[in-house]
């Protein structure tokens, strides 16, 4: 169904717009939708009043239920009417109740029926400010919820920011720390690494030495060690008399490290100074090397970078201490080897010329450790005509085995003077290391030779068999039983053996160092000692017997390496001529 308005005046588009509305209310338009309807018709007519002209306003409605339920206005122009051309202006609205049929009462011009239909059109307008006001209402209630939702999302993501800023500072501080103690571990270890190589000698040079090679580059650009001579004064050559930092001559006199540069290092307990005048661009660590008794020197370092790490300073210095530890060690390990060996040295004898019987002798010391053992060799006449030969070894090493060694070989030959037979004399010798040092023991072999007899006679407490060469060349290995070692609480009386000698044969004593090894024990050797004794003829023992004791110790001794010392003392009989 079709309606048509036409639109000339005010009063036409009034009656026109109440019309409309009224059909949209029957139609069961929604009071919003209708408000909305009439608010734009209203607002189209107005515009086409201030055009001028005549202008229709068709409305088309639906007839029955089954129709489209929706409302179809549209404004045009009228043809003739001097607005042709204008777009056509058109809105539609859906009809909820399509199927009424409503009269559609036209609007007259009575004023009461106007007004009726604006008051009507108000009506529309107050519900629908009522329904603004409702979702005005609700969408303050909205934004209120949202303010509130807003400010707990910032302050969840205040607590979050907060929560990263924690973690990342959690994971900062386990970076920092784990490269804390990675540069700990590392500075430990290098610690430990350092300090067995440099107390791996017990040669202070060589202690410097590698003590420069372990800091270099790692730890310093260069490395210089100011030792002091044995009294404590500075001892230096003439070209590097006047090169010494200021800071390492304060170090060496203070006892504490000394830092020289152009600014402060703040090195924990090390004493700030200007920077050396020798060369002044460059920071100089000056570290003393102190020991129990005095400082030894002082160790005088320049940074590989600008400058140290206060933790590498602090290691520097343990360092130091322990390379000074070292240094004086091996001094005094030099002190005493000089002593004990000028002491052995003096102690070795000068062997005697005796008709019908030559005497040759090798004493080598151990390669290892102090190098000084109790091992000695003797020879002499006694008062009778008859000649001892004696090898001995005093339990130990060092100054103090040798000063043994040499009260053993003087009372030997004190009690030789007397006279007595070997197993006498080791007796004696028993009861005198048993009185002077219950705590020290020795083992010895003494052989007694007298140029008018051709009679050994031999004895030995504690000490390898002596080992014979027969002229015909064959061996025989001199193992009565021996006496037990000298100076163990034990009372004991020990007991001669006696020998017959044809001229050509030679006797060979030793002290265990030629013999024994730690892995195969002592027979073996003894073994290897017979077969290279059997292995020279009479005739090369007979004309060089200093060349044949070489040639025996050369394959017992292939090893260049020694834990013990050497003594062999070779007693050719040539007997009468």
């Amino acid at each position: 169904m079709t309606r048509t308005w036409q639109i000339t005046t005010v009063s036409d588009a009034a009656r026109a717009r109440i019309a409309v509305a009224r059909l949209a209310a029957e139609y069961g338009v929604p009071t919003v939708d209708r408000a909305r309807l009439a608010a734009a018709l209203s607002g189209r007519l107005r515009q086409c009043l201030t055009k001028g002209g005549t202008w229709l306003l068709t409305l088309e409605v639906p007839r029955s239920r089954g129709a489209d339920g929706r409302l179809y206005a549209v404004v045009t122009p009228s043809p003739g009417s001097g607005a042709d051309g204008e777009t056509p202006w058109e809105v539609t609205v859906v009809c909820p109740e399509p199927g009424r049929s409503p009269d559609g009462d036209p609007v007259t011009e009575d004023p009461a029926d106007l007004s009726e239909g604006l008051l009507g059109a108000d009506e529309d307008t107050a519900v629908v400010l009522d329904k603004l006001a409702e979702q005005e209402e609700l969408v303050a209630f909205h934004r209120e919820e949202l303010h509130q939702t807003n400010q707990g999302v910032l302050a969840l993501h205040a607590e979050l920011d907060a929560a990263g800023r924690a973690q990342r500072e959690a994971f900062a501080a386990e970076r920092r720390a784990r490269n804390e103690a990675e540069n700990a571990r590392r500075r430990l270890t290098f610690l430990a690494d350092a300090s067995a190589v440099l107390n791996a000698s017990l040669n202070h040079d060589e202690i410097v030495r590698r003590l420069a090679e372990l800091l270099v580059p790692r730890y310093a650009f260069s490395v210089d060690v100011w030792l002091f001579d044995n009294d404590g004064e500075a001892h230096l050559d003439a070209q590097r008399r006047a090169s010494r930092p200021a800071a390492a001559v304060r170090a060496a006199r203070t006892g504490r490290p000394q830092y020289a540069a152009d600014r402060p290092g703040g090195l924990p307990g090390v004493d700030d100074q200007p920077p050396s005048a020798l060369d002044p661009a460059r920071p100089l660590l000056c570290i003393p090397l102190l020991t129990r008794r005095a400082p030894l020197g002082v160790l005088t370092l320049s940074p590989p970078g600008d400058r140290w790490d206060p933790d590498d300073a602090v290691m520097l210095i343990e360092l130091a201490r322990r390379a000074g530890i070292a240094i004086d060690n091996a001094r005094r390990f030099e002190h005493n080897r000089d002593i004990a060996e000028t002491l052995q040295r003096a102690l070795l004898t000068d062997l005697p010329a005796i008709g019908g019987l030559s005497l040759a002798a090798r004493y080598l010391p151990a390669t290892h450790g102090l190098n000084i053992g109790g091992d000695w060799y003797d020879a002499f006449r006694q008062p009778d005509g008859g000649l001892i030969t004696v090898v001995g070894d005093v339990t130990g090493h060092g100054l103090h085995a040798a000063v043994m060694m040499s009260q053993l070989r003087t009372a030997l030959r004190a009690y030789a003077v007397d006279g007595g037979s070997p197993g006498l004399l080791l007796t004696r010798l028993h009861n005198f290391l048993h009185h002077l040092q219950p705590d020290l023991y020795a083992t010895a072999v003494i052989a007694r030779f007298h140029p008018d007899e051709p009679t050994l006679t031999w004895a030995a407490a504690g000490h390898p068999p002596p080992v014979l060469r027969l002229p015909d060349g064959r061996v025989r290995i001199l193992d009565a039983k021996p006496g037990a070692m000298l100076g163990i609480p034990l009372k004991q009386r020990i007991a001669d053996h006696t020998e017959r000698l044809a001229p050509g044969a030679t006797l060979a004593l030793y002290t265990d160092g030629l013999v024994e090894r730690r892995a195969q024990g002592i027979d073996p050797g003894i073994g290897r000692l017979a077969a290279a004794l059997g292995s020279f003829g009479s005739a090369e023992l007979d004309t060089d017997l200093a060349g044949s004791a070489d040639g025996i110790l050369k394959p017992l001794l292939s090893d260049s390496e020694r834990d013990d010392d050497v003594c062999l003392l070779l007693c050719h009989f040539r007997g009468k001529r």
